[in-house]
């Protein structure tokens, strides 16, 4: 303890005197420099406070949703604070995957056979050592899909799978085809529009586990293959609840807001190159049925798509795949509880095009907006390496859905 105290007096001391040479020698010999600093991180802070830190805003078609999330998921009406130093939209986006833990998760593969003769890989997290649900037959299942050109292996999946391994939930990770490692029987991938490997998934998973209940979340593109499914299936589901984050509501919109110049420079170069990169991995089981010449020397998501995807789903022009791939057409056909997270500022999903008006006329709909957060970004805190304001809302929705989801039965 003597030691203890004898080296934080010495620490203390030479700090001190320290300051006060650094001060005296400042900017124009006085304490100016100081101040200078002070006062701006004073302006900044107060910035922060008024115009960065905000409530999000929610919008649902139905006072009975609104209310239950209101009572079960209180992340929904508490201030967002993104993380003070990486608020913009862009940094927040381009940093999560490198900031955020990546939680060690051990996967049980299986791979399932689609009905045109092709192979889904499923990814189980089937969290035996549960204790509040121990009987696996009845355990609560979340499936859980990525986005564009994820798998089980990003960092907000593993983050949403420790969430539920925490809630005592199962996961298992629709992982789209040709993305996971597993090869590509047949010449087809996929895409937002077509949600027949979806179908076949959810109902797998229903015959495994007929006894437990299921709720799913998807990000981005999985969030947009999910609200379309549900648009297409109404009340013909098995699915309690639904929770979609960063979706893409209008595919126009959103390409041409990637097609940007700085944004096309961060994003769309790159995500164009992955799915290229995936489209050379099964390049001899492709080129039977597409010109993947064509298709390498594409530079935008929208060239590759002309290319490739609308013409391997059979669309006529690369403008009828979008419409059918824009989740806005089929929000009024959702019958399921289905809650939205976007960021206002997330460049794959312009404000404009979060659709506000379509939500308020479906009851089993509700929009969470904040002003910050990005695409897929939402951090919070000092560091944020472990939960994510997205986290929170997917933990607490879950939850609510799984536990309290007989409130949820009729929300007309």
């Amino acid at each position: 303890m003597i030691s203890l105290d004898f080296n934080f007096n010495i620490l203390t001391r030479d700090l001190s005197h320290y300051l006060e040479n650094q001060v005296k020698v400042g900017l124009f010999g006085s304490g100016v420099g100081l101040s200078l600093v002070l006062g701006f991180s004073a302006a900044y802070t107060c910035y922060y406070l008024i115009s960065v830190a905000k409530k999000p805003q929610l919008i649902s078609g139905g006072k009975k949703f609104y209310q239950f999330l209101r009572e079960q998921c209180p992340v929904v009406s508490e201030t967002y604070y993104p993380t003070f130093w990486c608020w913009e939209s862009r940094i927040q986006t381009l940093l999560r995957p490198f900031v955020t833990a990546k939680p060690g998760v051990v996967y049980r593969n299986e791979l399932i056979k689609a009905a045109d003769g092709g192979q889904i890989s499923l990814d189980w997290f089937d969290n035996d050592d549960s204790l509040s649900y121990p009987d696996q037959a009845t355990r609560p299942t979340v499936l859980l899909l990525p986005g564009l050109t994820g798998t089980s292996r990003e960092s907000y999946i593993l983050h949403m799978v420790q969430q539920s391994r925490d809630l005592g939930y199962r996961c298992v990770v629709f992982n789209n085809r040709g993305v996971s490692g597993e090869t590509l029987l047949t010449p087809r991938t996929y895409c937002a529009a077509n949600t027949e490997d979806l179908e076949a998934v959810i109902e797998h998973i229903q015959r495994v586990y007929e006894a437990a209940p299921m709720m799913a979340a998807g990000v981005s593109m999985g969030g947009m293959m999910l609200a379309n499914y549900l648009g297409h299936k109404g009340r013909e589901t098995c699915l309690r609840g639904v929770v979609v984050f960063s979706a893409g509501w209008d595919v126009f919109e959103c390409t041409a807001s990637l097609e940007k110049p700085l944004d096309r420079f961060l994003f769309n170069s790159y995500l164009t190159s992955c799915l290229q990169a995936s489209v050379h991995r099964h390049r001899p089981v492709l080129e039977k049925c597409y010109d993947i010449d064509h298709v390498m020397k594409a530079r935008t998501i929208r060239e590759f798509d002309e290319r490739f995807t609308s013409i391997m789903f059979g669309y006529p022009t690369n403008d009828d795949y979008y419409r059918d791939a824009s989740p806005v057409h089929k929000l009024k056909s959702v019958q399921v509880p289905m809650l939205c997270l976007n960021a206002a500022d997330d460049v794959f999903s312009p404000s404009h095009a979060i659709p506000v008006e379509a939500v308020k006329q479906n009851p089993n709909l509700a929009m969470l907006i904040t002003c910050h957060g990005g695409h897929i970004g939402f951090l919070e805190g000092l560091w944020p390496r472990q939960s994510t304001y997205m986290d929170r809302v997917f933990k607490q929705f879950a939850k609510a859905v799984i536990e309290q989801g007989s409130r949820l039965k009729d929300l007309s």
